[in-house]
C-alpha cells in the first residue's frame, strides 16, 4: 500500500512538474472587439490567430472576444494603455483621440478610391502611423479595410442641405464631428452599441457608416435611406500593449506581426463580398433605399479640413504621404 502511494506521489509530480512546463512555454494573448462572430474582422482575426499558432509551433495562443465582451471601445483602449488588456480593434476616428496621427485617415474625401486607400495602407506612411504611439501605451499591427462611410437615416441625404438640423451620430473623433459640421449637420458622439436604440427613439436622426452596419447591426430596420456619398474610408486598426509587447521575444514579435499582415489580404476579398452581400440584404430583405448621390457639394463643404490638415504639424506629413500616393 505505502509502495502504491510512493508511485502515485511521484507521478503526480512528474504530471504537474509536465504541466507547469507545457503552460510557461504558452503564451495566450486576449483580443477585444465591437462586433458579431459574422463580422468579417471577426473572421480575420481567427484567421490571424491560425497563423500566429503555426508560426510559433503553438508558443502563442490568440483568443478573440467579440461583441463588446471586454468594454467598449474606447474602454478597450483604455486597458490596452495599462496593460491590463493585450490586444485590441478600434478604428482611425477613435484612435485619433489617443494619436494624432490616426486623425490623417479621417479626413473626408482624402482617399480617392479602394486602391488609393490600399496603397496608404500598405505604404511607409501606413507603417509610421501603426508605430507612432508606443510611447501611448499601444502599437499598431495592422490594418482592416472599414470600408467607405456614408450617411443613413429615415430620408435620403442628397447633400449637405438635407443634413441641416439633424442630429448625427459619430464616432468620439474631433475630425468626424468637424465634419459633420461642415457638411450642416449636428455631430452627437454616441457608443456603437446604443446606436440602434438612439436611431428607434429618435435620440439621432442618423449616422455614419459602412454598409455591414445596416445588416449585421441591423440599423436598416430603423434607417431606411443610405445615401452613399461614401466621405471617408477609416480603417480598423488591430492594436496591442506597448507593455505586451515588449515581453514577446523577438521571434514571437516578428511571428505577430506577419500573421497580422497576412490577415489584412484575407481581409480584403472578405469585406468586398461582405459589403456588396450588405447592400443586397438592406435593399431586398429590410426595404432599405440605396441612394446614388453628387459627391461634390460634400467634397466641396469639407475642402477646408484638407487645408487645415496641410498645416497641421501632427498629421501634415501623412497627409502629403497619402496625397501622394493617389493616381494623377
Amino acid at each position: 500500500m505505502s509502495w502504491n502511494k510512493t508511485v502515485l506521489n511521484t507521478l503526480l509530480s512528474c504530471v504537474l512538474v509536465s504541466s507547469t512546463s507545457f503552460a510557461s512555454a504558452t503564451t495566450t494573448l486576449k483580443i477585444s472587439h465591437n462586433q458579431d462572430r459574422n463580422h468579417p474582422v471577426h473572421k480575420s482575426m481567427k484567421y490571424m490567430a491560425e497563423k500566429v499558432k503555426e508560426y510559433t509551433d503553438g508558443e502563442v495562443v490568440i483568443r478573440i472576444y467579440p461583441d463588446g465582451q471586454l468594454g467598449t471601445q474606447r474602454e478597450s483602449m483604455e486597458l490596452l494603455q495599462n496593460g491590463a488588456l493585450d490586444m485590441a480593434k478600434s478604428n482611425a476616428s477613435e484612435m485619433e483621440s489617443f494619436e494624432p496621427s490616426y486623425g490623417a485617415f479621417n479626413i473626408p474625401y482624402i482617399f480617392h478610391d479602394r486602391d488609393h486607400f490600399y496603397r496608404a495602407m500598405q505604404s511607409d506612411v501606413g507603417e509610421k502611423i501603426l508605430a507612432s504611439s508606443y510611447d501611448k501605451g499601444f502599437i499598431g499591427l495592422t490594418y482592416y479595410d472599414g470600408g467607405s462611410r456614408s450617411f443613413y437615416a429615415q430620408k435620403a441625404i442628397n447633400s449637405p442641405a438635407d443634413l441641416k438640423g439633424m442630429k448625427i451620430r459619430v464616432q468620439p473623433s474631433p475630425t468626424a464631428v468637424e465634419m459633420v459640421k461642415l457638411m450642416g449637420g449636428s455631430p452627437t458622439p454616441l457608443a456603437y452599441g446604443e446606436l440602434y436604440t438612439a436611431l428607434q427613439q429618435g435620440v439621432v436622426d442618423g449616422a455614419e457608416n459602412n454598409p455591414t452596419a445596416l445588416t449585421n447591426n441591423r440599423h436598416g430596420e430603423v434607417a431606411k435611406f443610405y445615401s452613399q456619398d461614401e466621405h471617408t474610408m477609416v480603417p480598423d486598426v488591430l492594436l496591442i500593449s506597448s507593455k505586451v509587447w515588449d515581453k514577446l521575444p523577438k521571434n514571437q514579435q516578428e511571428a505577430l506581426r506577419k500573421a497580422a499582415k497576412e490577415s489584412m489580404i484575407y481581409h480584403k476579398d472578405l469585406w468586398a463580398k461582405m459589403t456588396n452581400e450588405a447592400l443586397k440584404k438592406a435593399q431586398n430583405s429590410m426595404g432599405v433605399k440605396i441612394v446614388q448621390v453628387e459627391k461634390q457639394p460634400f467634397i466641396d463643404a469639407v475642402k477646408p479640413m484638407h487645408d487645415k490638415a496641410l498645416k497641421n504639424p501632427e498629421i501634415a506629413e501623412y497627409v502629403i504621404g497619402f496625397d501622394a500616393l493617389a493616381e494623377k
